[in-house]
């Protein structure tokens, strides 16, 4: 297939059209203008060359379409005439999502979840990262983390601050297996971890804490979400804490992030309970004198500090 002035529209149906007729990991080619042939060139400009022409598109919209159709892009293929080949690979549905696995251990050391790396995938550490700058790390002595699972984001602290030594962590986890791997990985005096149920925190008697950090955790199934965040806010956090809170926006499939979440009798992405939950943490802090932020992509962080602060913003 060459595409050259055909819409996205069209190319979208055509491509979806061959998907369908593949089997997982088959591979779709197409032949395209090459995104390098024009520069400071908006997607959807037209481009002669070699008095022929063209519909310019970057590299970003067709790796934004790979992730539409499910696939996987791969290396694209340079020609001679300024064309490149793109090729797609059809997906898998090899997924943690759908995994058929215990509640213990769907997120455990052999799982496909425990593939995932968050920390390696740009978007991810970049705006956790700026999340805990938001909240000023460096003066938060006490840190709990609900749903530790193998200790990433324990691992962005200790990479962002060097010695975090004179710090107190807490992680709590479900899964049996991720917190043995935690202990392994943290072995100081200044980290505890547990494995335990986080409807029973109550009975771990932890104290309070200057930051409270959840990424994808609360919204899980087996949780009550609005009271079971009302009541760590109330039990667990200090008056001038902070609180980081992670909202996946996408899917693990294959090997591939997929941008956009996904509900139950829903075949597309559908974002309506995220953002529900999203802004009812968001209007129940700023209820309790907290300034709020909402940023990120496939995760979407909300970030809380107290009016009580202790030097940050």
């Amino acid at each position: 297939m060459r595409f050259t002035t055909q819409s996205m529209f069209e190319i979208i149906n055509i491509l979806k059209e061959k998907l369908d007729n593949l089997d997982a990991k088959g591979v779709v080619e197409f032949e395209v203008l090459d995104p390098d042939a024009a520069t400071s060139t908006y997607s959807g400009n037209k481009v002669l060359l070699n008095s022929e022409e063209f519909i310019y598109r970057g590299y970003k919209n067709w790796v934004d379409l790979a992730q539409i159709l499910y696939v996987k892009m791969l290396t694209p293929k340079k020609s001679k005439d300024a064309t490149i080949t793109m090729r797609f690979e059809k997906l898998s549905s090899d997924s943690f999502h759908s995994a058929d696995a215990s509640k213990e251990e769907k997120y455990g050391v052999e799982s496909i979840f425990s593939e995932i790396h968050k920390l390696e995938d740009a978007s991810f550490i970049y705006h956790y990262t700026q999340a805990l700058k938001n909240v000023n790390i460096n003066n938060r002595k006490r840190v709990l983390n609900l749903g530790i699972n193998s200790g990433d984001e324990f691992d962005a602290i200790k990479m962002m601050l060097g010695d975090f030594e004179d710090m107190e962590l807490v992680g709590v986890d479900y899964c049996e297996s991720a917190i043995k791997v935690a202990k392994e990985k943290f072995r100081g005096e200044n980290v505890t971890l547990y494995q335990h149920d986080i409807n029973e925190l109550d009975t771990l008697e932890l104290g309070k804490f200057d930051l409270i950090i959840s990424i994808g955790t609360l919204q899980s199934s087996n949780l009550n979400f609005k009271p079971l965040f009302m009541s760590i806010i109330q039990n667990y956090l200090k008056p001038d804490g902070a609180v980081i809170l992670g909202f996946p926006n996408c899917r693990w499939i294959d090997g591939e992030n997929i941008y956009g979440a996904r509900v139950k009798n829903y075949p597309y992405s559908e974002m309506g309970l995220l953002y529900q939950d999203a802004m009812f943490c968001k209007k129940y802090l700023q209820q309790k004198k907290f300034r709020v932020t909402l940023t990120g992509k496939d995760y979407i962080f909300l970030t809380a500090t107290s009016f009580n602060k202790i030097g940050c913003f």
